[in-house]
């Protein structure tokens, strides 16, 4: 049967992102390894996402907004604005250091922002890849409609259509808006799947979940039902025989490669990120928990 996950909500000063993976009881769903749900936020002039430039190795950053905007930088040189309905996809693989800020035009107004911010875990045989960056515009992400139900494909395959997102595992990732009443069938009952309801309600195996409810799919909740007009995000793949650490920005399957990344950190080892090198966020004075 389905069961709820509760995220841990923080407030980052102005705005709230409530992380739900990896959870105690859930470390991974398919190929996702961390879920972050950011606001919904309203910032003042002057106000905003400015994330200074960090780490990742051993994984794929998937960025999706539902309002509002950021600017991405990257050490491949990459500078991408993001907005509702498009795709940041970066992968870490073996390193690569991004900013996440907003352009002088968002922040000097009052301006929204909300979203999700998901990484993938790389499976072993692609941790230490080249790291790459992609972005799609929504235009050129695959939509699927059927009665009452409007879905865009984000990345991964579903419904029989395909993402262009380049992904290194089976999986799926979609935004869906459906009417009250609508049912929809389980995207793949052979691979973990789960949901977040980002408005309105679904009901899943007779119960009621609501806006903000994260629930793991079970291979025999074969149908969602909206019991209002609700927009959610389904998500999920096959399961992983390993899970990976993470430790702080760092994904790995061996502690020594995280040691290593931590050490490659702390020395400016990693690479810069063009026009935005004068600041960094430092590692963590205490070694944070291997999960």
């Amino acid at each position: 049967m389905a069961t709820a996950l509760t995220g841990d909500d923080k407030d980052l000063g102005g705005f709230s992102v409530s992380r739900i993976l990896p959870h105690r009881d859930k470390k991974m769903v398919g190929p996702f390894i961390f879920f972050d749900h950011i606001g919904p936020a309203h910032f003042a002039a002057g106000e905003g996402i400015n994330v200074r430039p960090h780490p990742h190795i051993g994984l794929a950053t998937v960025t999706y907004l539902f309002s509002g905007s950021m600017l991405h930088h990257d050490s491949l040189g990459s500078v991408q604005e993001i907005f509702p309905g498009d795709v940041n996809w970066m992968t870490a693989g073996h390193g690569i250091v991004h900013s996440e800020r907003e352009t002088m035009e968002v922040r000097s107004q009052p301006h929204p922002l909300h979203g999700l911010q998901l990484w993938v875990a790389l499976p072993p045989e692609h941790e230490a890849t080249e790291p790459g960056f992609q972005h799609v515009s929504k235009t050129q992400l695959p939509c699927i409609y059927q009665p009452g139900l409007m879905m865009r494909l984000i990345a991964g395959e579903a419904y029989g259509r395909s993402s262009q997102v380049r992904t290194f595992s089976p999986m799926f990732y979609l935004d869906a808006i459906a009417d009250k009443g609508t049912a929809l069938a389980h995207p793949d009952t052979s691979m973990e799947a789960a949901v977040f309801i980002i408005t309105g309600a679904l009901n899943i195996a007779g119960n009621r979940y609501i806006a903000g409810d994260f629930v793991l799919l079970d291979a025999g909740d074969g149908e969602i039902t909206a019991d209002e007009n609700s927009r959610f995000v389904l998500l999920g793949g096959k399961k992983f025989d390993r899970v990976p650490y993470i430790n702080w920005n760092f994904v790995a399957y061996d502690r020594a490669t995280i040691d290593a990344a931590r050490d490659r950190w702390n020395k400016g080892e990693f690479p810069a990120v063009p026009g935005d090198d004068l600041e960094h966020i430092p590692l963590p004075t205490s070694k944070p928990v291997n999960l």
